[in-house]
């Protein structure tokens, strides 16, 4: 955690790890609300989010030429699908898949590769007691490729990405834990397989091979769980002297949360209604 930008004593906690209670479009919602916030209070927050399987597609994702038939074959696995509002292309999610925000205030003022080196620091952090090397570079046949991949010997476990609302910015990473690398990214593969039929496309979608997708358990060759993690980052954070407090939305935040949450559901309305 030497990253400048983490280099906090106290730290709003969210920890929306119950993939029951919560879905993906109100993930986004919240992060943007609490970006809203945090340009306002000028507080940092961590948010601990988990959800039931779920195909999070990219804006391009949805122009692909056979989308709907793709889209067709992400719920026959029984996977929800919605086109999120930040950057990048489809990920999966499920209950082994850890997703951590990082919420900082005054984002216009913190360069673009200073939020993503922050997460990428505070990922070496986490796993530093680990015997393994964390690398951050673009894993090109993965899915969802980008230049702060993580990895481990040149197979990626985790994405970043980074979202700026108003004066706050959210750094957004997934960390693939649990289960099986290949086969989520199996899943992907056939999406953009069914989805492109094999047509000339002006947008590049990743050739995606499973074989360079993992989980942390199965890079430490041990048993890993969410909510074990969960309690890791928690307990070393306050060993390192950071002041965690639990965050619940005030009225204000509340109305932020609201219209947000509208505004993406406007948004997939069309493809939740295939």
């Amino acid at each position: 955690m030497k990253h400048e930008l983490l280099k906090l004593n106290q730290l709003n906690l969210i920890e929306d790890t119950n993939p029951d209670k919560s879905d993906v479009l109100s993930s986004f919602a919240m992060d943007d609300t609490l970006c809203m916030s945090a340009g306002e209070s000028n507080e940092s927050t961590i948010r601990f989010w988990v959800h039931r399987p779920t195909a999070v597609l990219g804006i391009p994702d949805s122009r692909l030429p056979n989308i709907d038939e793709a889209v067709d074959y992400l719920t026959n696995q029984q996977h929800d699908v919605i086109i999120r509002n930040s950057g990048g292309l489809a990920v999966v999610l499920d209950e082994g898949i850890l997703n951590i925000s990082l919420i900082f205030p005054h984002g216009k003022n913190i360069d673009i590769h200073e939020g993503y080196q922050a997460m990428v620091s505070f990922v070496q952090w986490i796993f530093e007691d680990e015997p393994i090397e964390i690398e951050a570079y673009e894993i090109e046949d993965s899915y969802c490729p980008g230049t702060y991949d993580l990895s481990v010997n040149g197979k990626k476990f985790a994405g970043v990405s980074q979202r700026r609302v108003k004066d706050g910015t959210a750094v957004q990473v997934y960390l693939a834990i649990e289960g099986s690398g290949s086969e989520r990214a199996e899943l992907v593969r056939q999406f953009y397989q069914i989805g492109k039929n094999d047509e000339e496309t002006k947008f590049t979608y990743p050739e995606v091979n499973p074989q360079v997708m993992v989980t942390l358990e199965e890079v430490l060759n041990k048993p890993m769980s969410v909510e074990d993690l969960v309690s890791k980052i928690n307990r070393k954070l306050t060993d390192n002297g950071v002041q965690l407090t639990k965050k619940v939305l005030n009225e204000q935040e509340t109305e932020w949360f609201e219209k947000r949450l509208n505004m993406m559901k406007k948004r997939n309305e069309q493809m939740n209604s295939q």
